[in-house]
């Protein structure tokens, strides 16, 4: 009995240490979108590859009102690739519906850019045959902290929705820091998969098709403006470092579906890194000044970006200010 309280006591800890600082300030609104409420729907980007979007992102994104998490597939020679599972069970079948109105073909394979669980608790309810693929981290992480990110989840979206329902399901494949796969589908549809994290957070997988201009951008391009930003992961710098990295790689032309939001384009999603780049600046000269943390708070206020998104201070002053001040303080130490 002391051992397995001993036990519980470390993964409460582990849990607390994760997942503390996306509770130490709740968001504005809770939910911040409702699962029991999203309709997805189906956007045709070229010949046999869809985007799935909520069907509010397109009039609502751009009023700051946050949006359902975006998905999409491939229909291969055979059988389908889908990007995104899903946080629940409701969302899934609205998925599985959308594919099928296209394609019977059996889904092979399917894709997680981030651990947080709308992104990948549908994964249970895959085939069996159905190959899941995630960063190497997220795999680890997910193993290790299932439970905890549920009631991540749960803080976050609310209960009642389907999600304390969830069973965890371990990838099948994973790609490390830096790594990459590519699979090819047939009939000139190469889907790249990116490990370019963190981004976001240290989970990101980004999705690439070099001939179609198709990009699923993930949680690191959330939506465009007035959207800023989640940096929960407690790090700015190598975040900032790999945003801008992924923005330069992307075409001018690139079809951009961003991880919650209408479709956009790579004009679309500068907005992200025009902020991670006023803020870094503004903070590298408070932290050059000497200024404390909350001093730091009242002088990087970033008006100009606050256009109305509804989780701007939420986002703004709880994590993406307070990491960027820890790492350009810590950067400044060495």
């Amino acid at each position: 009995m002391k051992k397995l309280y001993l036990k519980l006591t470390g993964l409460c800890i582990s849990l607390l240490c994760l997942y503390n600082g996306a509770f130490a300030q709740l968001p504005p609104t809770i939910p911040i979108w409702d699962a029991n409420k999203v309709t997805l729907g189906l956007h045709k980007i070229t010949k046999d590859v869809y985007a799935i979007v909520p069907t509010t992102a397109e009039t609502e994104t751009t009023k700051g009102i946050p949006q359902a998490t975006n998905g999409g597939f491939i229909v291969g020679d055979k059988g389908v690739l889908l990007i995104e599972v899903m946080l629940t069970k409701r969302l899934y079948d609205q998925e599985i519906k959308l594919i099928r109105s296209v394609t019977d073909k059996p889904i092979i394979y399917a894709i997680n850019t981030s651990d947080h669980g709308d992104h990948c608790f549908g994964n249970y309810l895959l085939p069996a045959s159905t190959i899941i693929i995630q960063n190497e981290f997220a795999k680890d992480n997910l193993a290790k902290n299932y439970e905890g990110i549920k009631q991540f989840m749960v803080g976050l979206f609310g209960k009642g929705r389907g999600i304390e329902n969830t069973v965890y399901r371990p990838a099948d494949l994973t790609i490390p820091k830096n790594g990459s796969m590519k699979i090819d589908m047939g009939g000139g549809k190469i889907v790249e998969l990116l490990n370019i994290s963190p981004a976001q957070s240290q989970a990101d997988l980004f999705v690439w098709m070099p001939n179609q201009k198709a990009f699923w951008a993930g949680n690191p391009f959330i939506a465009e403006s007035p959207a800023i930003p989640w940096l929960f992961d407690g790090v700015f710098l190598e975040p900032a470092a790999n945003l801008k990295k992924v923005y330069d790689f992307l075409l001018d032309d690139a079809i951009i579906i961003p991880g919650h939001g209408r479709i956009t384009n790579k004009a679309g999603i500068k907005y992200t890194i025009d902020y991670v780049e006023e803020l870094k600046n503004e903070v590298t000269a408070a932290v050059d000044k000497g200024l404390t943390l909350e001093q730091t708070k009242e002088a990087v206020k970033m008006k100009d970006y606050d256009k109305g998104y509804v989780l701007f201070n939420w986002l703004h002053y709880n994590y993406n200010l307070p990491n960027a001040y820890k790492d350009i303080s810590n950067n400044k130490k060495k």
